[in-house]
């Protein structure tokens, strides 16, 4: 039996959606006191910013193919 994947058009860049996690859970860790759950999210926040640094890397026009 083959699973069937449902695609859709994104209207936002990868690079936004990341954007706008690191933000959201930035803003949610603010509310929270120091501690494990705040350091927590706060990785999350950096994983997203470096995620979305990679993307624009990946998809420059001055990315050169490894020699």
């Amino acid at each position: 039996m083959a699973t069937i994947r449902r695609r859709f058009k994104q209207t936002t860049s990868l690079k936004d959606r990341l954007a706008a996690f690191a933000n959201e859970v930035r803003e949610k860790a603010e509310q929270l006191a120091p501690g494990l759950e705040r350091d927590e999210i706060m990785k999350k926040a950096r994983q997203a910013d470096v995620a979305a640094h990679i993307d624009e890397w990946a998809n420059s026009s001055g990315l050169q193919p490894p020699k």
